[in-house]
């Protein structure tokens, strides 16, 4: 396994625009983030940064490798809540969202843009539609599949009057997200049973870190204890259930796959 390298490299063959874009992927499916690193390390200009399937393991990674390119699987994200936070954490970094056909709706794609996401792309594209819309998703921070352009068409509310805020304002993602980027972490890894000093060990903390993090999720949630705050964090959509396909959450990734060099 190779170690995780803080900032950002070009190795590998440059693409037409000079430097090799480092890509990531965020998806729950093992076999899938498999493909998209098989399409990565064979497309030019593009080179693997890592993989992580859950939302922390994803934080974790952007922060310690700040790749160039996160392509997200719609799954792990319906309320648009980690696209939020991985723009906010880092504005140059491009996200590609991978769109399932439970979350093709006019809907979810307004959340996801208004979220952050710079190209909006079916999860079914073939692999060379896929390592093109990450190209022009870097060169022109915005890209949107043909395939899925009509849903990105402003919706017609001739129902709400004009001056409405409604009319104007495209729809938010159930849920807010009252919490930080590094409390959201805390909150996942506590949604997965784990005790403060596992937590600050996975994510380079003090255990007092960790606590006052767990006291300020308290807080915010208006929660009694650990528990009370991860059951409503799942009622109002801050936290999501495991996506239908099933996974077990793993930490940033970068090994890179056999006979790929």
């Amino acid at each position: 396994m190779h170690g995780i390298e803080p900032t950002r490299r070009p190795p590998g063959p440059a693409g037409p625009g000079g430097r090799s874009l480092g890509v990531a992927v965020v998806d729950p499916v093992p076999i899938f983030r498999d493909g998209l690193a098989a399409l990565v390390h064979r497309s030019q200009g593009l080179h693997w940064a890592g993989q992580a399937a859950s939302h922390h393991a994803a934080l974790q990674l952007c922060e310690q490798v700040k790749p160039d390119v996160v392509v997200l699987d719609s799954a792990l994200d319906p309320n648009c809540h980690l696209t939020k936070l991985l723009n906010a954490g880092d504005p140059a970094l491009v996200l590609v969202t991978l769109i399932r056909d439970a979350n093709r709706t006019q809907q979810y794609l307004a959340a996801a843009i208004a979220a952050g996401a710079h190209a909006i792309v079916p999860r079914s594209i073939d692999s060379r539609r896929l390592a093109e819309a990450i190209r022009r998703a870097h060169s022109e921070r915005r890209y949107i599949d043909p395939a899925l352009a009509a849903l990105t068409a402003r919706p017609k509310r001739a129902s709400a009057p004009k001056g409405d805020p409604a009319h104007d304002s495209p729809p938010s993602p159930r849920g807010g997200m009252p919490l930080s980027r590094r409390e959201y972490q805390v909150l996942q890894l506590v949604a997965e049973g784990l005790e403060n000093s596992a937590i600050a060990k996975l994510l380079f903390l003090s255990v007092e870190t960790v606590r006052t993090h767990v006291k300020s999720i308290l807080r915010k949630l208006s929660a009694r204890d650990r528990t009370h705050a991860v059951t409503i964090a799942f009622r109002g959509g801050i936290l999501i259930a495991r996506p239908e396909d099933g996974y077990t959450p793993v930490t940033a990734d970068t090994t890179a796959i056999p006979g790929s060099r």
